[in-house]
């Protein structure tokens, strides 16, 4: 019986892993660690994260300014449909982008949920976009959506952003050389080259 028992904690003695195996384990999984993360660029993968977000509010945005011009006749940062068409180049920030001829009227409080305190006249929100949505864009600590519509109702409405990713600066630029037989084709009209197309290059939808 003492020998039986001898043998099977012997046994399981021979079945563990001595210190230098562990530490020859833990030292290749390590190296493997560095590799993937070498490989991988995890503040590049961060910041094209951030970036696809910022792509998708800037086409919400557009949407938005879209099904309120479709509605309403008229584009959100007009007090009345004959007021100037144009929005200069600026932050879509809900204290610095106004209406025109609507004084203390923010564009995006008149495209969202919430009313104006106290009520303005003409600054009636319209329920385009969710209070969540105007809140996370007019954050300190968002990357700044730019704003651009030139002097012609026919115009698009550009909304940019400056990348953070190296892949979305690549195509930014890439988009800036406005070259025709490029994937990229040359560029509208319309596009706010002045603004978007001097170091450092915006990314602009549409």
């Amino acid at each position: 019986m003492n020998k039986l028992r001898s043998l099977t904690i012997s046994g399981l003695r021979s079945a563990g892993f001595t210190m230098i195996e562990l530490l020859i384990v833990i030292s290749i999984l390590g190296i493997l660690a560095v590799a993937v993360l070498s490989a991988i660029n995890p503040v590049e993968q961060i910041n094209r994260g951030r970036d696809t977000g910022s792509q998708s509010d800037a086409e919400q945005l557009i949407s938005a300014i879209d099904r309120y011009q479709a509605f309403q006749g008229l584009f959100p940062w007009q007090g009345n449909s004959a007021s100037a068409v144009p929005v200069a180049w600026g932050s879509v920030e809900n204290s610095s982008w106004q209406v025109e001829d609507v004084s203390g009227c923010a564009v995006l409080t008149r495209l969202g949920s919430t009313q104006s305190s106290p009520a303005i006249t003409g600054c009636e929100s319209s329920n385009e976009v969710k209070t969540s949505f105007v809140s996370r864009i007019s954050a300190s600590k968002y990357n700044t959506l730019m704003i651009y519509h030139g002097p012609n109702d026919g115009d698009s409405t550009y909304v940019c952003f400056n990348p953070l990713s190296d892949a979305f600066n690549v195509k930014a630029e890439g988009r800036c050389a406005n070259d025709a037989n490029s994937e990229y084709g040359a560029l509208p009209d319309d596009f706010p080259t002045t603004n978007a197309c001097a170091d450092p290059y915006y990314y602009c939808l549409p």
